[in-house]
C-alpha cells in the first residue's frame, strides 16, 4: 500500500479515542511495519491449534501457551489475524512464536 503523507500515521503515530477511552497508537507507521516484518521473518515459530473453550480468545491461548495473557497482541500479529471473532475458531493452526 503506498505511503499518503496526509494519512493519519503519516508522523508514526496517533491518538485515538474509543468509548471515551484515548490512547497514541504507533499502528501503521513505518516502526510498527518494521516490527511485523521482523516478527514474521526472524521468530522461531512452533505450531499450536485453538483448543475447545479459547476460541475468539487471544488472551486466553496467550496464558495457556505463554503463561500470561498479555501476549494475546504477538498471537494475532504473527498470524495476521485482525479480527479475533472471526478466527481463532477451535482447531485452527496458529503460529506460537517461542520465547
Amino acid at each position: 500500500m503506498p505511503k499518503n503523507n496526509s494519512s493519519r500515521y503519516a508522523r508514526g503515530s496517533t491518538l485515538i479515542t474509543h468509548k471515551g477511552n484515548s490512547t497514541v497508537t504507533t499502528v501503521g507507521s513505518p516502526g510498527y511495519s518494521n516490527f511485523k516484518t521482523f516478527i514474521n521473518t526472524t521468530s522461531n515459530n512452533s505450531i499450536g491449534y485453538v483448543p475447545a473453550g479459547y476460541e475468539h480468545r487471544p488472551d486466553l491461548i496467550s496464558n495457556l501457551f505463554y503463561g500470561t495473557p498479555n501476549l494475546w497482541w504477538l498471537i494475532l500479529e504473527t498470524n495476521n489475524i485482525e479480527d479475533p471473532f472471526e478466527s481463532l475458531n477451535v482447531g485452527d493452526r496458529i503460529l506460537l512464536p517461542k520465547e
